[in-house]
């Protein structure tokens, strides 16, 4: 535990006095005291020095106007006439950002209080690494070199993948490495089958788009892992796992992301493949029935880390601002209405191009006859899962409209330049989720119409 210690004292105040009053206040506590806080124009105080020196902590010196800012719980009328603020002591703790854990102990000269400090983040240099790491990690499906990797290097990315978080430290991931060109060959073949499938899904104008994408690189890289996930593991009473399973994949998952970045940061490019059956690949590799497939990665050596992801760069999708996602206390409280933000947004925006959507608002799976349909099921119950099904049961009118602004703008992320909004049922909240729907087209440029 790192402790502080707030000091207010009187000039001349004894050391023996002064330590015996510390003393007495971090007699229940356990920890260094890495600082102690005073206010400005008693650091010369030799008492302080002393303890300062004998504690071998750092000395910090407050203003009174920082101190005065303070909400101590115990304030002084009679320390305020003295000093300008109502705490020296217990503000000095808070004013470093401190959980008071001892609040004001006094002696005739002297008060004393004591905080609990964060645990120390890195400094700002390292800071900056860490975040450029993740700010520049890529999906990489181009660019590969055929340039071996060094059995020291893939030790140390899946050392980092290795020490992931894991629901009660069940640790169910294992990683195969995969170097034998025939048994890619016999991935890369389901992969494709798996990509022609999908791109004979889409709508004529999406599927000219996907045509220039590569969803792989399971032959360009000289080793691709498979990263699985054992259900069982552990046992019966694995921490943590009980009210919701889904955590060891979780869990699995979490060390793919620590794999990624480290790759990143040693230079190598990982891509995620995703085009194919689980069951298939696991079929291929010869998996125990019992083991599950999580994530198909190739990683080698690329010639650049382009400055932003493929899909970005080629148009296909956008990212999602980060203040659409963050809700505070309930959802759907964001720091501005994403309706009156998509209102407002709508008289200044710019015209855009893509894909052409059909949104029918309260229809089901039946009435997806076609490449472009998009149903939004409002029903109380989860319709079977369908991605071409967007499940929306709104309580109110007014969360309808929102669902609807977000399908809009999430849609024209996805490359969607225009929506066709259809009711399929007669209702309150169908009529508001469409007026959302087109509030949010317009927002983003897309043109709407009624059929």
């Amino acid at each position: 535990m790192n402790l502080v210690i707030g000091v207010g004292l009187r000039s001349g105040t004894p050391y023996a006095e002064l330590s015996d009053l510390v003393t007495s206040a971090l007699h229940d506590l356990t920890g260094n005291v890495h600082l102690v806080v005073t206010r400005k124009g008693r650091e010369t105080e030799p008492a302080l020095q002393q303890l300062v020196e004998q504690l071998g902590a750092e000395l910090r010196i407050l203003s009174t106007d920082e101190l005065a800012d303070q909400p101590a719980p115990t304030p002084s009328i009679q320390v305020e006439d003295l000093t300008g603020t109502p705490s020296v002591a217990e503000a000095a703790v808070l004013a470093v950002g401190a959980q008071l854990v001892v609040t004001k102990q006094q002696s005739a000269n002297a008060t004393v209080a004591v905080g609990r400090l964060p645990a120390p983040g890195y400094q700002p240099a390292e800071r900056e690494i860490v975040h450029r790491v993740i700010a520049e990690r890529r999906d990489v499906r181009r660019g590969f070199l055929d340039v071996p990797i060094d059995d020291a290097l893939l030790t140390r990315v899946l050392e980092a993948a290795h020490r992931a978080p894991s629901v009660g430290l069940s640790q169910p991931w294992d990683f195969l490495v995969i170097r034998d060109l025939a048994t890619r060959r016999k991935v890369h073949d389901l992969a494709t089958a798996q990509r022609d499938a999908f791109a004979a899904s889409l709508p004529d104008d999406r599927r000219a788009a996907f045509d220039g994408l590569k969803i792989e690189a399971i032959l360009d890289t000289p080793m691709n892992i498979a990263v699985t996930c054992d259900p069982g593991r552990g046992g019966r009473h694995v921490l943590g796992r009980h009210a919701d399973p889904r955590t060891t994949w979780f869990s699995a998952a979490i060390a793919i992301q620590n794999l990624w970045l480290a790759a990143r940061a040693e230079g190598l490019g990982v891509g995620w493949v995703s085009f194919f059956e689980p069951a298939e690949v696991a079929g291929v590799l010869d998996l125990p029935a019992h083991i599950e497939l999580v994530g198909y990665l190739c990683i080698g050596y690329v010639d650049e880390f382009a400055a932003a992801p493929e899909l970005v760069r080629s148009g296909w999708a956008k990212r999602r601002p980060l203040a659409w996602a963050i809700h505070h206390e309930e959802w759907g409280r964001r720091d501005a209405s994403i309706v009156d933000d998509a209102l407002q947004a709508g008289q200044n925006a710019v015209p855009a191009s893509g894909q052409r959507v059909r949104v029918i608002v309260g229809g089901d799976a039946t009435q997806l006859d076609e490449a472009d349909a998009l149903v939004v099921d409002l029903h109380a119950d989860k319709p079977r899962a369908d991605f071409g099904v967007l499940w929306r049961p709104a309580r109110t009118p007014a969360e309808a409209v929102e669902f609807g602004v977000e399908i809009a703008r999430d849609l024209a992320l996805q490359g969607v330049g225009q929506l066709v909004v259809q009711l399929a049922e007669e209702s309150e909240c169908a009529e508001a989720l469409a007026r959302g729907l087109k509030v949010g087209a317009s927002a983003c440029g897309l043109t709407h119409s009624t059929p």
